[in-house]
């Protein structure tokens, strides 16, 4: 066993590492730079907070800045710090917020106080396309020996992006750094340039863009409206881009970790927009008003919460019967969520009106030829060559549908992710949806991501279904005023 190895296993760890996680520990905890290429469900947080308290308990570290998209940040907050970071590790983490109230301000101040503790700072990768933000996280990193870590780094792939360059020219400053990832390239090779550049500019050997783009892309002169553009056609040289990512980087596929859990359990968080917080509000209040000093069954208490569920997912029927659609941030999660996952999936929402805006998104996002569906709306006819498709296509990579249609029954183990845009209320249909990729053929370990909107009954539904609650038989009278 290597020395290196010895000291990596030897770490009083909080929750015990994978073999995986610590092969990822072991390769990258004292380098400058490095890439965790993790696919999702692997356990990238985790190798990432032991990695902070190594260096923290060396003395390199005593600060950490994670920068996350908006849906994860809060969760490293909330969950994976203090489920990762071990106990004998004094810390002070706050959570970014835009609006800086005077407890905020406290908050924040507290960042700054001399001792020896570990200061963390979680931001939302969108702040960083601010002045705020970019000045706040600059006298952070300034303030202390920083490790600047982006979770979901292809969200920084754009080279023209505001937030990418302000990200690129803080990590400067930063004594470490660190990108997670679970697909660094998500439409083609030259998303990895932006990302490797904020690590180290000459990781990869090009100091622009351009001078990378020309290594490595085909490229063809095209003539838009009279005028003349350079497009991709092709890509080149990729055999020798893969050897220079394999000296700061580390890959780990699900199918590469035997020892992973069966099932792994994840939730992608969404806020409401201000048109749907009125109208959440205005409902809320119409509901409890529908209860208060009255008899209230099952039947009508699932009636408010369906009104506002329905909120929360962006549309909801109005007095004359035509549903009515809201702005919401739920599309675009999904499509970000989308982003990091290799291979297929399957996904699930409670309304028709949800598969058929999935459905227009994934077609504008990946083409037509990219999905199967298996709803209400789908043709009897279809359906089964829908399923066979999904199975054996692999341009088919998508398989949207609703569990009252194709919850049951079906086998759909090309897939080992599923995504729960909206949920019902039944548990049975829960847990059947969640068998279709569980099923004999399935080899992978499965993963399961609920998107949820925050501080709505639509994260009370996830919470209560994950506990396998039946909201569908249980939930009624006084009890849901607890859930609105």
């Amino acid at each position: 066993m290597s020395t290196q190895k010895e000291k990596t296993m030897k770490y009083k760890f909080k929750t015990k590492p994978y073999a995986h996680q610590l092969k990822a520990l072991e390769m990258s905890w004292e380098k400058k730079a490095f890439a965790y290429f993790m696919e999702m469900g692997t356990g990238k947080s985790k190798v990432l907070i032991d990695n902070v308290a190594m260096l923290y308990d060396k003395g390199k570290i005593n600060g950490v800045l994670i920068v996350a998209p908006k849906g994860v940040y809060k969760n490293w907050y909330s969950s994976e710090i203090p489920t990762h970071l071990p106990d004998h590790i004094e810390k002070v983490s706050v959570l970014w917020q835009a609006n800086i109230t005077k407890q905020q301000q406290k908050n924040l101040d507290t960042l700054f106080k001399t001792g020896t503790d570990l200061h963390i700072l979680c931001m939302n990768v969108e702040a960083l396309s601010t002045k705020k933000g970019v000045d706040f996280a600059a006298k952070f990193i300034n303030s202390h020996n920083t490790m600047m870590a982006i979770d979901e780094s292809t969200t920084i792939k754009n080279p023209e992006a505001k937030r990418t360059k302000s990200i690129v020219s803080l990590g400067v400053n930063a004594k470490y750094k660190r990108i997670l990832t679970g697909s660094p390239v998500t439409k083609s090779p030259l998303d990895l340039y932006k990302q490797c550049e904020f690590l180290d500019p000459w990781l990869l050997d090009h100091n622009s863009y351009y001078s990378f783009r020309t290594r490595y892309a085909v490229m063809k002169t095209a003539n838009f409206g009279g005028r003349s553009v350079q497009i991709v056609v092709g890509y080149r040289n990729l055999g020798e881009l893969s050897d220079k990512l394999k000296n700061f980087s580390y890959r780990v596929l699900k199918d590469d970790c035997l020892d992973l859990p069966k099932k792994t359990f994840m939730k992608r968080i969404v806020q409401l927009t201000p048109d749907q917080f009125k109208v959440y509000t205005q409902m809320k209040k119409e509901a409890l008003a529908i209860l208060n000093g009255k008899m209230i069954t099952t039947a009508n208490a699932l009636t408010q919460l369906m009104r506002l569920q329905q909120i929360t997912c962006g549309h909801f029927k109005a007095d004359d019967g035509t549903v009515q659609e809201l702005k919401s941030n739920r599309l675009d999660e999904l499509i970000d969520v989308l982003d990091e996952i290799e291979g297929k999936v399957v996904i699930w929402a409670h309304w028709q009106s949800d598969v058929r805006q999935i459905i227009k998104a994934i077609v504008e996002e990946f083409g037509p030829d990219s999905f199967v569906d298996y709803y209400g709306l789908t043709p009897q006819e279809e359906r089964q060559q829908n399923i066979k498709r999904f199975q054996e296509d692999d341009k088919c990579r998508f398989f949207i549908g609703t569990p009252q249609t194709g919850g049951y029954g079906i086998t759909l183990t090309a897939a080992s992710n599923m995504i729960y845009y909206s949920n019902g209320y039944d548990l049975e249909k829960r847990q059947q949806s969640e068998a279709r990729i569980d099923r004999i053929g399935q080899t992978k370990p499965m993963t399961y991501i609920d998107i949820m909107c925050e501080d709505t009954v639509d994260e009370r539904i996830v919470k209560a279904l994950r506990k396998k609650v039946n909201i569908a038989s249980q939930v009624m009278g006084e009890e849901l005023k607890a859930w609105i």
